[in-house]
C-alpha cells in the first residue's frame, strides 16, 4: 500500500473548522491536504463530462446564448473549434461539470445571468483541448476578460475560479490543458508529447487567442476598442501565467501570479528528491523524520524566529533574517525521549530540506523550503513513496517509463542523468524561464507576484529568486522593476491559501487564485472586503488601467480561517518586497491600521544564498 500527502487543484466549498482534519480518497477534497491510501493504479478513466447546475434550458429564448450563434461565430473565425455546450444561466444560478470534471468538481453558485460556453479544439488526431467561457448578459465598459489557471497536473475547466470574472463585471475563461484528470495523475502524459505540450503552454495560449476573438464577436466589439485582459493563477496556474506573458506579451494586460511552479524542469525533480530524503519511511532508515516531528520543528522555528520582526505573535514574518539553530532540537544524550527531539541523522535530513538541492559536484539545483513551512512538510516527506508531483513527473513526463514503475528504491539521490535530461528536454516546454519581459512592460503590463512564506510544496525562495533574477536582467534597477512587477511575501500562508492547521492563524486572503472558492461556492472575492485595498485582482486592475501602484495589500483571516461567518480575527498589510510590515508599537496588533510598510535595506544576494551557495552564481538558466 502506498501513502502520500498532497494538494489538489481547486478550492472546495466545504466550510470546516480546521484544514488538518480533511482526509479523503476522493477528488472532491480539492486544494486541501489529505492522506491517501492507494494501490497506485494508473490510467484512470472518467465518465464523459456533463454540465450541471441551475440553468435555463431554453436556448431559443436567448438571442446570443445558443449553439447556432456560437457556431456562426466560429465559422466567421475560420477555426477548427467546435461547440460542445452552450447554456444560459439565470441570475443566482449555478454552472459547472461536477464530478465529471474531477479536478474542479465544485460548481460555482449564485452567479450573475450569463452564457456558459464550452468549446473543443482538435490539435491533432490524438490530442485536443477544451476551454470554457462565462459570458455575462450585461458587461459594463470598459470591456474586460479574466483568464484563470489550473493546478498541479490537473486537466479540467476551472469553473469555480472563473466565477470571480462575472461578479467583477468581466467575462471569464479557463482551459482544461488538454486532458481530464486530478492534480496528481500523470499517466495521461506518458508517451504523449503533444499532450505534454498542451499542458505545458499550448492549450493556454490557444484558448486565450480564440477566447478573445469569440469575446469580440459575441459582444460585437469593434476591433479598435480596448479589451482589458487579466490573468489569475497559483502554483501551476502561476507558472502558466508567467509562461504566457513571457512568450506572448500581448496576451494579458495584468497578471496576478501566486506561488508559481515556474521552473518545471528543476522544481519537479526536486520535489521527488525531497521525498527521497525521507524514505524508507520506517525505523530502518535513521534519516527518516516521522510525521509527528514536523510540528516539533515548527514550534522551534516559531520560538527562535517569531520575534525577529519585533512582535511576538506566532507569525514568522522574516524567515530570511532568522539565524535558526537546528542543533537545539538534537537529542543531547542516550536515554532522551527521542519523540521530543531529533536524532543527528534526522537533523541532517531537515537541514537538506531547508538548504536546497545540490548536485554531486556541488552545483546548486533548486532552493529549499522556508523556515515556517514545516506544517506542510507532510506533502513531500509524509509518504512511503515520493510525492506524485515529483515521481509522476520523472516517470511519465521525463522518462516515459511505461514498461514498469520507475525503480527509485534503494537510492537517496536522483542521478545526474535525470537532472541533465530534465534540463535538456523540459518536457512540454513548460518552464517559464525568460526574465526579460521588456515587451510586456512596454505595453503597460503589470504583474502582482505573491507567495506564502509557509508554503511547504513550492519553495518561496524560488519566487524570491525569480524576482531578483528579473531585477538583475533589468540592470539591477529595483525601482524600475517595481514600476511593472511587485513581489508580495505573505507570512504564515501555506501553498496558495490559508494557514496550515491555524499554526498560526495568520492573515492570508487577498483574493488570489483558489482563495474565494475555498470560502464557499458562492464566494468570489474577500468576503466583506471586495475593494482595491483587500482584493489583489481589483488592485491589479486599478494599477493597470489607472496607474495606481499597489503599495500594499491588506490580508484577512477569520476566527476559523476559511469561514467568514466566524468574524474577522486579524488583518495586516502585505508589502511589496523589499518593504516589510512594521508595527507602530501602540495599536492592536490584529488590526491593519497598527502596521505600515517600511523599506528594508536589502542586497540582491541574500544571506541564505551566501550561506548555502557560498557565493556561487549562475545556477539559473540564462534569460
Amino acid at each position: 500500500m502506498t501513502r502520500w500527502r498532497f494538494i489538489t487543484t481547486t478550492a472546495v466549498a466545504i466550510l470546516l473548522s480546521t484544514l488538518h482534519a480533511l482526509t479523503s480518497p476522493s477528488p472532491l477534497s480539492n486544494l486541501h491536504f489529505a492522506t491517501i491510501t492507494s494501490t497506485c493504479k494508473r490510467n484512470h478513466h472518467f465518465e464523459p463530462r456533463q454540465s450541471q447546475g441551475q440553468h435555463d434550458d431554453g436556448q431559443a429564448r436567448h438571442p446570443k446564448c445558443n449553439s447556432q450563434y456560437l457556431s456562426f461565430i466560429l465559422h466567421t473565425l475560420n477555426t477548427p473549434a467546435t461547440v460542445e455546450n452552450v447554456i444560459p444561466v439565470p441570475a443566482n444560478g449555478s454552472y459547472g461539470e461536477g464530478a465529471s470534471d474531477p479536478a474542479y468538481p465544485v460548481n460555482p453558485t449564485n452567479l450573475p445571468p450569463l452564457c456558459a460556453v464550452t468549446l473543443q479544439i482538435d490539435y491533432s488526431t490524438t490530442a485536443s483541448y477544451r476551454f470554457g467561457l462565462f459570458l455575462p448578459d450585461k458587461l459594463p465598459s470598459p470591456k474586460r476578460l479574466l483568464v484563470v489557471g489550473n493546478g498541479g497536473f490537473s486537466g479540467g475547466v476551472n469553473w469555480l475560479d472563473m466565477a470571480a470574472g462575472p461578479h467583477h463585471g468581466m467575462a471569464a475563461l479557463s482551459t482544461d490543458t488538454g486532458h481530464n484528470s486530478t492534480a496528481l495523475e500523470t499517466s495521461w502524459a506518458n508517451g504523449h508529447a503533444e499532450k505534454k505540450e498542451l499542458w505545458g503552454w499550448r492549450a493556454m495560449h490557444g484558448s486565450v487567442v480564440l477566447g478573445k476573438q469569440i469575446f469580440q464577436r459575441y459582444y460585437q466589439q469593434p476591433d479598435h476598442d480596448k479589451l482589458w485582459t487579466y490573468y489569475s493563477g497559483c502554483s501551476t496556474g502561476g507558472r502558466q501565467g508567467l509562461r504566457e506573458l513571457q512568450e506572448f506579451p500581448d496576451s494579458f494586460d495584468g497578471a496576478l501570479i501566486g506561488a508559481p511552479a515556474w521552473w518545471t524542469a528543476r522544481l519537479n525533480p526536486f520535489l521527488m528528491q525531497i521525498g527521497l530524503y525521507n524514505v524508507p519511511a520506517d525505523d530502518s532508515n535513521p534519516y527518516y523524520i516521522p510525521l509527528n516531528k514536523f510540528s516539533l520543528l515548527l514550534e522551534e522555528v516559531i520560538r527562535q524566529c517569531d520575534n525577529v520582526d519585533g512582535v511576538q505573535d506566532g507569525i514568522v514574518s522574516s524567515p530570511d533574517k532568522c539565524e535558526f539553530d537546528l542543533g537545539t532540537l538534537v537529542c543531547s544524550e542516550l536515554g532522551t525521549n527521542i519523540s521530543k527531539c531529533l536524532t543527528a541523522e534526522q537533523a541532517a535530513t531537515a537541514r537538506k530540506v531547508y538548504e536546497g538541492w545540490l548536485s554531486e559536484d556541488g552545483e546548486f539545483l533548486y532552493p529549499g523550503l522556508t523556515l515556517s513551512s514545516e506544517n506542510q512538510w507532510s506533502i513531500l516527506l509524509g509518504g512511503t513513496v515520493p510525492s506524485p508531483y515529483g515521481l509522476g513527473y520523472v516517470r511519465d513526463f521525463l522518462l516515459d517509463n511505461d514498461d514498469k514503475e520507475l525503480d527509485w528504491t534503494g537510492t537517496s539521490k536522483l542521478g545526474k542523468d535525470i537532472i541533465d535530461k530534465a534540463q535538456r528536454l523540459d518536457p512540454g516546454h513548460s518552464s517559464a524561464i525568460q526574465y526579460d519581459i521588456s515587451n510586456f512592460k512596454d505595453r503597460g503590463g503589470k504583474v502582482i507576484l505573491y507567495h506564502g512564506l509557509a508554503d511547504g510544496l513550492v519553495p518561496e525562495k524560488g519566487s524570491w529568486w525569480y524576482y531578483n533574477k528579473t531585477i538583475d536582467t533589468f540592470g539591477g534597477d529595483l525601482d524600475g522593476v517595481r514600476e511593472f512587477i511587485r513581489y508580495f511575501q505573505i507570512p504564515g500562508m501555506g501553498h496558495c491559501f490559508s494557514t496550515p492547521d491555524c499554526k498560526p492563524n495568520a492573515p492570508w486572503n487577498i483574493g488570489g487564485a483558489f482563495q474565494a472558492g475555498l470560502m464557499g461556492s458562492d464566494t468570489w472575492s474577500v468576503p466583506g472586503f471586495e475593494d482595491v485595498d483587500h482584493d489583489a485582482l481589483l488592485a491589479l486592475m486599478a494599477w493597470t488601467e489607472e496607474g495606481k501602484a499597489v503599495d500594499k495589500l491588506v490580508a484577512t483571516t477569520w476566527h476559523r480561517p476559511t469561514d467568514s461567518n466566524t468574524g474577522v480575527f486579524m488583518q495586516r498589510p502585505i508589502c511589496p518586497w523589499p518593504e516589510k510590515a512594521v508595527y507602530d508599537g501602540v495599536g492592536d496588533v490584529n488590526e491593519a491600521g497598527s502596521w505600515e510598510c517600511a523599506m528594508e535595506k536589502v542586497e540582491l544576494v541574500s544571506e541564505w544564498q551566501r550561506r548555502v551557495w557560498r557565493a556561487k552564481k549562475g545556477w539559473l538558466p540564462s534569460g
